[in-house]
Formats: structure tokens, sequence, C-alpha cells
């Protein structure tokens, strides 16, 4: 039977953990899904259980020699030196056990997103363990281990045959993914992300377009450190409506890192809660136009777990199901309750941000114009064919 939208979980997700104290941390995910089920948003027909992805599925992208690196690391058996080479065992990606069956966990949720969508069994999918855009075919890099996306873009293409729009919402550039396709026609990459200048891992350049054949097929919208609301959205607005529009794709998938949140601790961004309601309305808009609704999603950075990530994310399974009418201006009580002995910070009551979240930025002007220029400088090509 076929259903508008699938919700991808698995309580497995939180086995992907480095250590206690590294900013990566799925108890997000747990914390999404709760306040879903809180505000009645989130039932039992719409869950589905994810499969591993397996060893031919993950050397779509990754070298078998660095997925074998990683099951020994996973055991302990990988040697110190040996493992730095393949970018594991560093502060950023730290080894820990069973990493290569957490991981392929990961990769599965997004292949199962995608087979829901792609087979015509739900027109949209959300699957917020996925969105580790940073994997490289033989080298784990920020956090991330296997490229969920990449993995699962390569798996639409071959199954599928289908022409895919990725779409990168994290403050991080969207590295892995976009190097992954980046000579590709048939694959379009579209990030927007705070600038490289002073934030891993230093790419996206807005000269950054492609390579071969798939020249013009990459886009990057860097924005300048303490972008707000306004500008960020002005930006993502005018580039993915023009993006969209060139290249007609058959699929859009999505990563949505919210980590351009003023709270994020690793990022530089001065957005708030208003982003996070009009991205997924844009993408999930778009699909309908373009894709006739088939619109895949996945989590990504976010590392304010308590006061931004479960609202964010949550915002993203409310509009791709039509459900924004159920929620109120205050959170659940019963969710902050229940959560709030074992966050550091003050779980926010509310939605959305208040107006006065922060101080006003000084160069307000100045970084808006600057962006408006990225804007047009990033969709030269397509401007000027």
């Amino acid at each position: 039977m076929s259903k508008s939208s699938v919700f991808i979980y698995s309580e497995l997700f939180s086995t992907y953990k480095f250590n206690d104290t590294h900013p990566f941390n799925q108890l997000r995910v747990q914390l999404t899904y709760d306040l879903l089920k809180s505000v009645d948003a989130l039932n039992d027909s719409m869950i589905v259980t994810p499969r591993i992805a397996n060893d031919d599925e993950l050397s779509l992208l990754h070298d078998p020699k660095y997925i074998e690196a990683v099951k020994l690391a996973s055991k302990g058996d990988l040697a110190l030196d040996i493992a730095a080479n393949y970018g594991l065992g560093t502060e950023d990606t730290p080894i820990f056990p069973n990493m290569h069956e957490a991981s392929s966990l990961l990769v599965g949720a997004t292949l199962t997103a995608v087979d829901f969508v792609m087979n015509g069994n739900a027109t949209h999918a959300l699957s917020i363990g996925g969105g580790l855009h940073h994997g490289f075919r033989g080298k784990a890099s920020g956090f991330c281990i296997y490229n969920d996306s990449a993995v699962a873009i390569k798996y639409i293409q071959q199954k599928y045959q289908a022409r895919v729009l990725y779409v990168d919402t994290d403050a991080h550039h969207g590295d892995g993914v976009q190097w992954a396709f980046y000579d590709d026609p048939t694959v379009c990459t579209f990030s927007i992300h705070e600038t490289g200048r002073y934030l891993f891992p230093g790419t996206g350049n807005v000269n950054e377009r492609g390579s071969g054949k798939g020249y013009g097929y990459s886009f990057n919208i860097p924005l300048d450190a303490f972008t707000e609301d306004e500008s960020w959205l002005d930006a993502y607005t005018t580039g993915l409506t023009e993006v969209i529009k060139f290249f007609k794709p058959d699929v859009i998938l999505t990563q949505n890192g919210v980590d351009s949140h003023y709270y994020d601790p690793l990022t530089h961004l001065s957005t708030t809660m208003k982003i996070y309601r009009e991205i997924p309305r844009l993408a999930h808009q778009l699909a309908h136009e373009y894709c006739n609704g088939r619109w895949i999603a996945v989590g990504g950075g976010g590392y304010d777990i308590w006061r931004v990530v479960p609202r964010a994310w949550s915002l993203i399974w409310l509009e791709m199901t039509e459900q924004m009418t159920k929620i109120e201006s205050q959170l659940p009580e019963d969710w902050i309750n229940k959560w709030q002995s074992q966050a550091p910070v003050t779980i926010p009551k509310f939605w959305d941000d208040p107006i006065n979240l922060y101080q006003p930025i000084p160069r307000k002007q100045e970084i808006t114009e600057k962006n408006a220029n990225t804007v047009s400088k990033a969709l030269f090509t397509i401007r000027n064919n």
C-alpha cells in the first residue's frame, strides 16, 4: 500500500557514537522522534525499520580496501598508523567498537528511504540518521565514516537511472558528495554553507562548478560569517529555484544539517528557527513541481542537540506530512519535562525563537550585499546560457 511519507527510524542509530564528549551525538535523533510523538505527528504506521547496507552497496562509492579497514578498526585490529591513512582514529573521527555496523545501518536507512520513494511506495521519505556528507571514497572525514548520501545517489543511478538534485543546507560544505559527482552531468549538487575561510572543510568556493562533462552542474553559495535569516533565505530561495529550473531532476535528495543556527557551537552564522520552517517548505513545493513529489530527506550536522536539532528536524517531518497545523506556539510540556533534567542548557518553550535572540549584527548591510553578489556569481553559468 502506498504511503505519502515514511519516517525511517531505529533505536540502533544511537550506536553511531564516537565517545561521550564528541560533538556528534545521535541522541538528537531520539529527541526529535520523541518530540514528534509528543505532538501526535508520528505514529507506528508511518515508521519504517531500516536495513543495513551490504558491502556491494557501500562499494558503489567506497573503496573496498577502505571498507575492510573500517571493519578491522571496528574490532580493534587496525594499526593506528594505517588507520590514520584512512582518516580513522583522528580527533574528528575516532575509532569506536562496531563502527562498521553502525555506519552501515545509517547508509542502509538512507537506501531504505530511496527504495520507498523510487518504487512509488511513498512520495516522500525522511531518514534523519543520515546526512554524513564529508565521507570520501577511501577516507573518513569530519565525523563521517561512510557517505550515505553519495552511496544513495550512486544507488539511484544504478537501480533507477534517475537524475538527482542533491541539496545541502548544512553550515559545512557538502564536499564528499560534490567531489563524488564532480564530473557527472546526471547529478547536480547545490550547497549553501558558511564560507570555508574559517570553517571546516575549507572548500565550497563559488568557482567550484564541476569538471569535464560535469562542468556547470556543481553550485556553491558560500555565505559570509554572521549571515542572518533574511539574507540566508534570499540566497537559498533564489539559488535553489533557479538551479532546479535549470536541471529538472527526477528526484530531490536534501541534506538537512541544522548547524547554521545562532546557537550552534561549531559555526558562525546567525540564523534562527525561521529558516528551518522555510527550507523544507521550498523543497517540498519544488519536489511536487518538478519531480512528481519525489523527495528524500536526510539529517546532517547539528551540535546544539537540545535547543535546535529536535525543533528543526521535526519541522521537516511536519512539512513533509502537511501537519504544520498540529503544532501550536509552545513546545509540549511533557517533552520538555522529560528531557530537561538531562540537558545542560534550558530547553526552549516555543517552536520559534524570540526576536531578540542575539545582539544586532554591526555589518548586516555589508554581509547582505556580499551574499547577494555571491549568489549572482554562483548562478552565472545558468543565467548567461
